[in-house]
C-alpha cells in the first residue's frame, strides 16, 4: 500500500512548494519556515470588485459585415474587424481589461521562541487533509497542525511542544497601495479590515481559542505558558453587499477540542472523497517528495509518484469546492500576488473545464455543485450579452472572466468565440450522464443545456448548400496563415461543429428522458443532420479549420480540434473509424513539433493517449507532466514558472481514463493499463449510465469487475478479456448477448454483477 502524504525535510523555498490546505471558500498555503511562519490566506471571493458592474455594448449590427468578409475568404480583414466588434478591450488592443484580479486575504505569521531546531519534517497527509511540521529545540519537541476545517468551515492552526510556548503572533498583508487596512487586536482576537478602492471589503480575523494573551501592537499578540495554542483563521468579504463581519459571524468552532475538531471534519471530508479506494502494488520509496522528484527526473524509475500525484489532484479537487460558491481558478483558490497571470481568473476554453474532469468518474460528483452555481449565475446576463453582441436568443458565455457573473468580452485577439457555454454544457449532461439525477436534468441541467441550443438556433447560419455554418468561429487559441493574429478567426472551424454536435446531441435526450420540447427537439434533430461536414486534411490529420490551412505554429499548445476525442465522444473506432485515425494523426503531429508544452496540454495529451488505448503514451506523457511540469509540493506549472492547477486535475482524469472508459455508455475495463502497474485495485469508479466500478486486475490482466447500477436496465461491457464470464450476486451465470466487440445483459438497480476470469 502506498503512502498517502508529501513530506520534506525542510522548509518550503518558495510559495509554489509550499502545501495548499482548503475548505473551498477559503484557503491557505503552508510554508513550514520556523522563524517566523507564514501562513498564506485567501478567501474565494477576494477579487478586488472594481468593475464587477461592467456591461456590454450592442453591437450585434456589425456582424452581417464580418460574417460576408469571412464567407468571402478574408479572414485577415473578416478577424480584425471581428475583434473591433466583439473582442473588448485588453489583449493586444495594449489597454486593460475590466476581468477583476483574483487576491490575496493576507499572511498569519507567528514566532515560536525557542533555540537551534533538528529533526525538522513537513508533511500533507492526504487521507486527513493535515498539515504538519514537527522538529526539536533545547531537547524538547515542537508540532504545528494546520486544518482546513471541512465541518466549521474554519482554518484552524494548532501548535503543540513539550514545554510551555511563547509565541508571537499576528495578521498582515502584502503592501497594496491600492487597498486600506485597519488592525484591531484584542486577548484573544486578531483582526485586519480591508477595503480596495472603489471595490469590495473584507475582514480577516484570528481567535485564540485557549487562554488570553498580551497585546503587543494593533497587529500584534503574545501567548505565553501553555503547551497547546489553537487559532481559528476566519475571513469574510462584501462581495455579497453584507459587511465582511457578518461572514466571519457565521462560521465558528463551539467546541476547540482537537480530537473532537478531527472527527467532524473527518466525516465531511469522507463524504466529499467519495467511497473510493486505488491500491496499486508498486514499490513506494520512503523518501522526501522533492527527493523522489529530484530521483525521478535524473531516470530512476518511480511508479508510485503518478500515484502520489493521482491521489493528490483528488485532494485539490475537494479542498478548493466542498465549502465553495465558486469552481476552482487559474491557482485553484491559492494565491499570493496582486497581480497574478492572467489575472488568476476563470478561462472558459480549457482551463476551468479541465478542473473538472476528474469529478464525475473519480467519484468526486459533491464537487461540481461550485461550478454549476458560477454558470447559474452567469446566465441572466449571458442572454443579454447573447442578444447584443451576436442578436441571438440564448446564452453566450465569455472565454475569460471573474466571478460577477458579466459575460462581457475582454481580450481582443482572444475573445471572439462562441463555444464556452456549449463546453460547460457537457459538464452539466455529464452530472445526469454519471449519476441519472432525473430532478437536476429536469431543474438545473435540462433548462442549461436548452439556452446554449436556443443560442445555436440562431447563430448558426446556412450557406448555399444548406450547411448550417458557425460565424465567426475559431479555434482557440491557434491561428493559420495568412489571417489574423493571435488568434484567426474564420468559418466554422472544427472545435465549433464538435461543440454544436454535442450540445445539440445532449439536448435531444434530455428532451426525450424529460419527455418535454417535441417540437425544439425536431428542430435540434435537423440541425445536427446540416452541420458542417468534419475533413480529413493532406498530412492525414483531421483538419482544424474549415479549409486544410498551413498552421503558423504546428505545435501550438491547445488542442481544440480534438475536443471530440476528448473530453468529447464524438470520435469512437468503430463509429468514425477514418476520424479517429486522423485525431491520432493530429496529436502525432502537433507533437512533433513540440506540442504539449505547458502543464495543462501535456495532461491533456495523457488523457488523448489513454483514451486512444495507448498505455505506454498516456503514461509515458502523464510522467513527463510530473517531472516537467511540477513543483516540489507537485503542483502544475506553466512555463516559464506559473502555478496554474488544470494540469494537476487534467493529470488526474487522464488516470482515471486509464482505468476505465464509459463514452456511450459502454464500459471498458482497463483500457490503457500501463506496464508500470501490474497489480492492483481501485473501488468507486463511476460510470456513465449509472454505474458504479470496483476492478481487481494482476499482471496487467482484469482479474475481476463488480458493477452495480443505479437503474434497472440493460449494461454493455466493450472488449471483455478472453475467459471471463458474468454472474451476478449469488454466483450465478448472468446470459449476455455478444455483438462484435459488445457484450450486453440486463441488470436490476442495486444489484451487483461480477465479471471473474
Amino acid at each position: 500500500m502506498t503512502a498517502d502524504r508529501l513530506w520534506f525535510r525542510k522548509p518550503a523555498h518558495e510559495y509554489m512548494a509550499g502545501l495548499p490546505i482548503g475548505t473551498g471558500r477559503l484557503a491557505a498555503m503552508i510554508l513550514g519556515t520556523v522563524s517566523p511562519e507564514r501562513v498564506a490566506l485567501n478567501h474565494e471571493w477576494i477579487w478586488r470588485g472594481n468593475n464587477r458592474n461592467r456591461d456590454v455594448e450592442k453591437r450585434a449590427d456589425r456582424l452581417p459585415e464580418v460574417r460576408r468578409l469571412l464567407l468571402e475568404g478574408k479572414y485577415e480583414e473578416g478577424g480584425r474587424l471581428a475583434n473591433e466588434a466583439f473582442g473588448g478591450d485588453g489583449g493586444i488592443s495594449k489597454k486593460p481589461c475590466r476581468v477583476d484580479p483574483y487576491q490575496p486575504a493576507g499572511d498569519f505569521t507567528f514566532t515560536v521562541k525557542h533555540g537551534t531546531i533538528s529533526g525538522y519534517c513537513r508533511e500533507l497527509d492526504l487521507n486527513t487533509g493535515l498539515a504538519t511540521v514537527e522538529y526539536r529545540s533545547d531537547d524538547t519537541w515542537f508540532r504545528r497542525e494546520a486544518l482546513a476545517d471541512l465541518a466549521h468551515d474554519l482554518i484552524l492552526v494548532r501548535l503543540t511542544s513539550g514545554k510551555p510556548l511563547d509565541v508571537e503572533m499576528g495578521l498582515s498583508r502584502i503592501d497594496d497601495p491600492g487597498c486600506f487596512l485597519r488592525f484591531d487586536t484584542t486577548a484573544s482576537t486578531m483582526v485586519m479590515d480591508g477595503q480596495f478602492e472603489g471595490g469590495i471589503g473584507f475582514r480577516v480575523e484570528g481567535t485564540v481559542l485557549h487562554g488570553k494573551g498580551q497585546v503587543l501592537a494593533v497587529d500584534k499578540l503574545r501567548v505565553t505558558d501553555r503547551r497547546e495554542i489553537i487559532v481559528a483563521l476566519n475571513i469574510g468579504t462584501s462581495a455579497k453587499a453584507a459587511a465582511p463581519v457578518t461572514e466571519c459571524h457565521a462560521f465558528t468552532l463551539p467546541n476547540p477540542d482537537w480530537k473532537k475538531i478531527l472527527a467532524a471534519h473527518q466525516r465531511v471530508y469522507r463524504k466529499f472523497n467519495g467511497p473510493f479506494k486505488i491500491d496499486i502494488k508498486v514499490s513506494d520509496p520512503d523518501l522526501p517528495t522533492d527527493e523522489r522528484l529530484a530521483r525521478a527526473r535524473k531516470g530512476e524509475p518511480d511508479p508510485a509518484l503518478p500515484l502520489l500525484y493521482f491521489k493528490y489532484g483528488r485532494y485539490l479537487l475537494v479542498t478548493s469546492t466542498a465549502t465553495a460558491d465558486l469552481p476552482p481558478n487559474l491557482q485553484g483558490k491559492w494565491n499570493e500576488e496582486l497581480k497574478p497571470a492572467w489575472d488568476s481568473d476563470l478561462h472558459h476554453d480549457i482551463n476551468l473545464q479541465m478542473n473538472y474532469w476528474p469529478a464525475e468518474p473519480g467519484n468526486l460528483q459533491y464537487t461540481t455543485e461550485a461550478l454549476f452555481r458560477h454558470l447559474e449565475r452567469f446566465v441572466p446576463h449571458a442572454r443579454k450579452a447573447a442578444r447584443d453582441l451576436y442578436g441571438c436568443s440564448g446564452i453566450w458565455f465569455p472565454i475569460q472572466t471573474d466571478p460577477w457573473g458579466r459575460s462581457t468580452p475582454e481580450a481582443s485577439g482572444w475573445a471572439v468565440w462562441t463555444g464556452a457555454a456549449a463546453w460547460f454544457a457537457q459538464h452539466v449532461w455529464w452530472h445526469y450522464e454519471y449519476g441519472r439525477d432525473r430532478k437536476f436534468l429536469a431543474e438545473r441541467g435540462y433548462p442549461f443545456i436548452k439556452e446554449v441550443a436556443e443560442f445555436y438556433e440562431s447563430y448558426l447560419v446556412p450557406d448555399k448548400s444548406g450547411t448550417l455554418q458557425f460565424i465567426p468561429s475559431q479555434s482557440p487559441e491557434n491561428t493559420f496563415v495568412g489571417a489574423f493574429k493571435p488568434v484567426s478567426i474564420c468559418v466554422s472551424a472544427t472545435m465549433d461543429v464538435f461543440l454544436a454536435q454535442d450540445t445539440l446531441t445532449h439536448a435531444i435526450r434530455a428532451s426525450e428522458i424529460l419527455g418535454v420540447d417535441p417540437d425544439r427537439r425536431k428542430r435540434w434533430q435537423d440541425m445536427l443532420r446540416h452541420l458542417p461536414e468534419l475533413k480529413v486534411g493532406r498530412h492525414g490529420q483531421l483538419q482544424e479549420w474549415n479549409e486544410d490551412f498551413e498552421e503558423a505554429e504546428p505545435g501550438h499548445r491547445h488542442f481544440s480540434h480534438l475536443f471530440g476525442l476528448y473530453p468529447g465522444d464524438e470520435l469512437g473506432p468503430d463509429k468514425t473509424p477514418e476520424l479517429w485515425q486522423a485525431a491520432r494523426k493530429s496529436l502525432e503531429r502537433r507533437l512533433a513539433h513540440a506540442g504539449g508544452h505547458t502543464g495543462w496540454s501535456r495532461s491533456w495529451t495523457a488523457c488523448f493517449f489513454a483514451r486512444l488505448g495507448d498505455s505506454e503514451k498516456a503514461w509515458d506523457h502523464l510522467v513527463h507532466l510530473i517531472l516537467d511540469f511540477a513543483t516540489d509540493s507537485l503542483l502544475d506549472l506553466h512555463p516559464p514558472r506559473i502555478f496554474q492547477i488544470d494540469g494537476n486535475f487534467g493529470g488526474t482524469a487522464a488516470v482515471l481514463e486509464m482505468l476505465i472508459q464509459s463514452h456511450d455508455e459502454e464500459l471498458h475495463f482497463l483500457p490503457a493499463l500501463p506496464e508500470a502497474w501490474p497489480e492492483g485495485l481501485v473501488v468507486g469508479l463511476r460510470a456513465r449510465g449509472g454505474y458504479t466500478v470496483n476492478l481487481r486486475w494482476k499482471d496487467g490482466r482484469l482479474q475481476q469487475a463488480e458493477i452495480r447500477s443505479i437503474e434497472s436496465r440493460t449494461c454493455t461491457i466493450r472488449s471483455l478479456a478472453d475467459g471471463c464470464r458474468i454472474v451476478d450476486g449469488h454466483c450465478r451465470p448472468v446470459r449476455v448477448r455478444r455483438t462484435g466487440p459488445l457484450l450486453s445483459f440486463p441488470v436490476r438497480a442495486g444489484a451487483v454483477y461480477r465479471v471473474v476470469r
